[in-house]
């Protein structure tokens, strides 16, 4: 356990963000010991020109004029940092040299700001926590001189287009410059061996108290219970880019008596498939973060039909952490990281391999196999996540 120390967290994804943070998660753990400080991405010169009706712009804006305070004191031990500058926006660049140029000159301008607010908290031996972070900030362990700098790997960040150019590059670089690398699966940690020994699988950390119902208090919702058993169910955006409709409309075409039901927004894709044509398949729509777990308590066995992609195939699941917790038989497509949850979920490869697959689940389920499932997803708490951080440390400032 690392107690009374002094943290500075950053990362892709900032405080203010409107979806569930690995970044915002692991920065509140730390905090239950520890001072810490969250500091957001600054603002970047494109966003202040041409997203101005934005509210998070708006926000950065008047702070960046002194209108709101930049240093704001979100509990006991926990700060996020908004910090009071502009950074140019230099993705279009496409020399190495050049890019690397102004990047470090924007990163001196964000540390200036981290610094200040350092001096002003009075942290002192700190240690540097990134969270995939690989361009915004790659020059903070020159510039801010932490004890300790640990970079979190947990996402394809560089397959996605904007990340792509430049990230590919300097990823590795970053990594290789960490005191400590951890990652949140096999593969990641084995990519981040390739520039540093000291790099670590430790799992993903999951908020799953909405998920848990031991006193049975949920209440399956009414739009859900009218439907005919058993119900196979997906919860989730609805969307072409990670899910794969001829899968969904084989099961429901080959198994006409169960009832698939898909919870969520759709895409246009999702919105003209022949999925709307099929008689057992129920559209329920979008619904609000806190009911899902009310809607997955209902079905009979929970589905993830993804599409097998570079991002898909490599990127963790928290999906399945959900349906587990509930305790529900899963079925998913086998991806290079779901062989992380093998033990404990039903894995095919095909559409074929699902009905097979989705018929076996419903014939083994049993209380045992629930309370297994529950047992497994419950060691997934940020708690866990954040301590297997700790004991890297400890064992790295042992050995100094």
């Amino acid at each position: 356990m690392i107690k009374d120390r002094d943290i500075v967290v950053y990362g892709l994804q900032a405080w203010d963000i409107n979806i569930a943070s690995t970044c915002k998660y692991t920065a509140m753990e730390m905090a239950k010991n520890n001072r810490v400080l969250f500091v957001n991405p600054p603002m970047q010169r494109s966003s202040a020109l041409f997203h101005k009706s934005n509210p998070s712009i708006q926000k950065r804006i008047r702070i960046n004029k002194g209108e709101e305070d930049d240093l704001v004191k979100v509990s006991d031990n926990l700060w996020a940092l908004y910090p009071r500058t502009i950074v140019e926006s230099i993705n279009w660049i496409k020399s190495p040299a050049v890019f690397d140029y102004f990047n470090k000159i924007n990163d001196k301008r964000y540390a200036k700001q981290v610094i200040k607010n350092l001096e002003k908290l009075n942290f002192k031996d700190f240690i540097l926590f990134n969270d995939n972070s690989m361009i915004t900030g790659y020059y903070f362990k020159e510039l801010l001189k932490p004890k300790e700098f640990v970079y979190l790997l947990r996402d394809a960040v560089i397959l996605v287009d904007y990340h792509k150019r430049h990230g590919t590059r300097l990823q590795p670089q970053i990594i290789k410059k960490a005191d400590i690398a951890v990652a949140n699966s096999d593969f990641f940690a084995d990519y981040c061996r390739q520039t540093n020994p000291n790099s670590h699988m430790i799992g993903q950390g999951c908020d799953l108290s909405m998920y848990n119902d031991q006193d049975g208090s949920l209440v399956v919702p009414d739009d859900l219970i009218s439907i005919k058993k058993p119900i196979i169910g997906y919860v989730g955006f609805l969307t072409t880019i990670r899910l794969d409709i001829e899968v969904l409309v084989h099961i429901a075409e080959q198994r006409p008596d169960y009832s698939l039901v898909l919870v969520g927004p759709e895409d246009d894709d999702f919105k003209n498939s022949k999925l709307h044509q099929l008689d057992n398949v129920y559209f329920l729509g979008r619904k609000n973060p806190d009911e899902l777990a009310a809607y997955i308590k209902g079905f009979d066995v929970a589905l993830n039909p993804q599409k097998v992609n570079e991002i898909t195939d490599i990127n963790y699941p928290l999906k399945i952490d959900e349906y587990l917790a509930m305790g529900k038989p899963t079925v998913a497509t086998k991806t290079t990281f779901m062989n992380y949850f093998k033990d404990h979920t039903y894995l095919p490869k095909t559409k074929e391999e699902y009905v097979i697959e989705i018929d076996k689940a419903l014939e083994e389920d049993s209380e045992e196999l629930r309370k297994e499932r529950i047992e497994y997803a419950s060691g997934h708490t940020w708690g866990n996540f954040v301590q297997k951080i700790y004991d890297q440390i400890d064992l790295l400032e042992g050995k100094k």
